[in-house]
């Protein structure tokens, strides 16, 4: 199946400008696609990854993928949908989010075939107001850009004219990248509907209406709850290990419902359908084993973290379930241990009861630091003590950063050694 059929087969597809000359076109020839993200923030979250992986496709199937970095864009802000302006950032900190994105991106990007990162503050910024007006304001009609849906639901509100104007820049930059980049289809989620359909029509006003300029758009992804995909209790899913580490960016995939799994494997993996429909089948079959949820997150932690992540995150899933942590090394105890109750310690050997109370307060009180050693419920890095004469020499493992403590079955604590 071509690029388009494969993409309606994974649920991928919400609106397409012209299904048929877009059809053509990807069988005739490679074509260019991009996708746009503005930098507002220092790393992308997985509600990023999603128009992501749909352009990582189109490389696969031979296609030209470009980046628009939104240098220009972003520091002005897009309505986005929210009822509120967005506050403007310094150029330095859009600048130094720009670096970041990019870095993220080409570590996705950059290891099956060609791509191009650009950034449109390397055009918007020589235009001046003059150029702007003349050359594409006469060509915006204000009733049609009202009616695009997101503007429409900020007029209650209200709206400023810099993020009114926000769907020309946009336009502007299909328009530049048609002329000097090749690409003829812009790829966005459902919200960017608008913003797309008004860069395809800038395009047949300045090229002629047979231009050959197409846009899709992704559906909004919701889990079978109804609630907003991607967002946790903790907050967003970042691609920043530094603000989401691998093993709970692994977590977070192995944890998925058996009713939504299915589609993310469609979305978010390259997997093949007879292996999908085979994974399905487990679901029905063998929902306890959750062996369609841990091939996702397999698969997406690789994709976005590496090989060595994914082994990383299944040592320490294995570790905590079993309570073997000894052989885990520094980085995979800081990843697993992140969120558990930690304390600071120095590096002093002190009596397992006296270390239990007085130096972590991990047990309340002496009496019953004696009673769980001598029942066998304290485990010092994976080794049960039932001495209450035995020292915790805080520098014996894991190169003397940490000691992991565990009290009865699942009670972790760990002791960062300073």
């Amino acid at each position: 199946m071509n690029i388009l059929d494969d993409l309606k087969w994974r649920g991928a597809i919400n609106q397409e400008t012209d299904h048929d000359g877009l059809n053509d076109l990807v069988n005739e020839k490679s074509v260019g696609i991009y996708v746009g993200i503005d930098p507002t923030g220092d790393s992308m979250h997985i509600g990023h990854l999603i128009p992501f992986m749909i352009l990582k496709r189109f490389q696969l199937a031979g296609h030209k993928p470009v980046i628009v970095i939104g240098g220009g864009t972003g520091s002005i802000g897009d309505p986005s949908g929210k009822k509120s302006e967005r506050v403007l950032q310094t150029m330095d900190q859009v600048h130094h989010n720009e670096e970041a994105l990019t870095a993220q991106l080409k570590r996705l990007f950059g290891q099956d075939g060609k791509f191009a990162i650009v950034n449109n503050y390397d055009w918007l910024s020589k235009m001046s107001l003059l150029d702007f007006l003349r050359d594409y304001g006469k060509l915006f009609n204000v009733n049609t850009m009202l009616n695009k849906e997101i503007v429409a639901s900020r007029l209650e509100v209200g709206i400023s004219f810099t993020e009114f104007t926000y769907q020309i820049l946009q336009s502007i930059d299909f328009l530049h990248l048609f002329q000097n980049n090749d690409v003829q289809v812009q790829l966005g989620g459902a919200d960017q509907w608008g913003n797309i359909t008004s860069g395809t029509d800038l395009i047949h006003k300045v090229e002629g209406a047979d231009a050959k300029a197409y846009g899709i758009t992704i559906p909004l992804m919701l889990k079978s709850d109804g609630t907003k995909f991607g967002k946790t209790a903790g907050g967003a899913v970042w691609l920043d290990a530094d603000k989401t580490s691998p093993y709970e960016f692994y977590q977070f995939w192995i944890n998925q419902d058996d009713r939504d799994v299915v589609r993310y494997l469609k979305y978010f993996t390259f997997l093949d359908k007879e292996e999908i429909a085979d994974l399905e089948e487990k679901v029905k079959t063998a929902p306890e084993k959750r062996e369609a949820q841990r091939r996702l997150a397999q698969e997406v932690t690789k994709f976005v973290h590496g090989e060595k992540a994914v082994e990383e995150a299944e040592n320490i899933t294995k570790a905590l379930f079993s309570g073997e942590v000894a052989n885990l090394s520094a980085s995979e105890i800081e990843q697993g241990f992140k969120n558990m109750p930690s304390v600071d310690v120095t590096n002093e050997k002190r009596n397992i009861v006296e270390w239990l109370v007085d130096v972590t307060s991990i047990e309340p009180s002496r009496r019953q630091a004696r009673e769980d050693v001598s029942n066998g419920a304290i485990r010092i890095n994976g080794e049960k003590v039932t001495d209450t004469d035995a020292e915790v020499d805080p520098s014996a493992a894991f190169d003397g950063k940490f000691v992991i403590v565990r009290r009865g079955k699942k009670r972790y604590f760990l002791a960062r050694v300073k």
